[in-house]
């Protein structure tokens, strides 16, 4: 049985396909109002559009950001507080994987801004309101490997040396560290934050600038690997079950708390990425 979530106010980003659509239709159903991002216009209005229709529910809305951008997450996050009174839960599920280097707007390795810096981001924005509608919940999609993930802090960006699945271990490793250090600094607040691992899921992931390997061994797995709605299930219960009310700091595999790769428990390193994210994105580091 669902929990009911009406009276919440829910922001998912990444909304508009795969994990992160299955996650705002499974909210939305549950009567939570659901604000969805999505890069394109046209897209996110066909989504909303489905999904009041789907759920029952007319209060989804989209919001169009492309958030590998800084400018666009800042805007987002300005958009957001100035039309909402309340936060109730943050999901930071949008990522990407990009088999060749690509550079943002911003001058920064796509992977690592999109993946990682741009949940950072966002989160510190939204962090007011989220602290002003507490008990709130910042809920992060990481993913299974974080676990072959190593922070290279003297080549962050892959400037020197790029691998699309190094660079995307890296991005998903930070998202744990992230989120440990995020627990901490909200220690007494009423938010929590947890991480999760999706399980290997059938979306178009990667497909944009995909591997070789990737290309080869996609239609070999793909019967095995699970559906949005099944790969959303451990996000929607973070976000919404009580069963983790309260509950902080802890990275999730199949609604289960797990132990995550032994990097991510270094509280060095995830001071120094905080304060290193901090410096890429001009945030005050405090």
């Amino acid at each position: 049985m669902s929990t009911s979530m009406t009276g919440r106010t829910i922001l998912v980003t990444g909304g508009t396909h795969g994990i992160g659509l299955a996650t705002a239709q499974a909210l939305a159903s549950s009567g939570a109002a659901v604000a969805l991002v999505g890069r394109n216009a046209d897209k996110t209005s066909q989504v909303v559009e489905a999904l009041r229709r789907d759920s029952g529910n007319d209060r989804v809305e989209g919001m169009v950001a492309d958030l590998s951008s800084q400018a666009e997450v800042r805007r987002l996050a300005t958009d957001f507080a100035a039309g909402h009174d309340r936060l109730d839960v943050l999901v930071n599920n949008v990522g990407g994987f990009w088999a060749t280097r690509h550079v943002t707007a911003d001058g920064l390795e796509r992977t690592f801004a999109l993946n990682h810096l741009a949940p950072f981001l966002l989160t510190h924005l939204l962090r007011p309101l989220l602290e002003a509608s507490a008990p709130a919940r910042v809920v992060t999609v990481s993913s299974g490997a974080q676990a072959m993930g190593r922070i290279d802090f003297e080549d962050l960006q892959g400037e020197r040396s790029y691998s699309g699945q190094r660079a995307y271990n890296q991005s998903k490793l930070a998202n744990v560290l992230f989120t440990y250090e995020l627990a901490r600094r909200l220690e007494g607040t009423g938010v929590t934050a947890n991480a999760l691992h999706p399980g290997v899921v059938r979306t178009g992931f990667g497909q944009e600038d995909s591997s070789t390997l990737f290309r080869v061994m996609l239609p070999v797995i793909r019967p095995f690997m699970l559906s949005p709605e099944r790969g959303a299930q451990t996000s929607v219960y973070l976000a919404s079950s009580p069963e983790v009310e309260g509950v902080s700091g802890r990275y999730f595999v199949r609604k289960k708390a797990r132990r995550s790769s032994p990097a991510s428990y270094d509280p060095q390193v995830a001071r120094r990425l905080w304060e290193v994210s901090a410096e890429l994105t001009g945030v005050d580091a405090g």
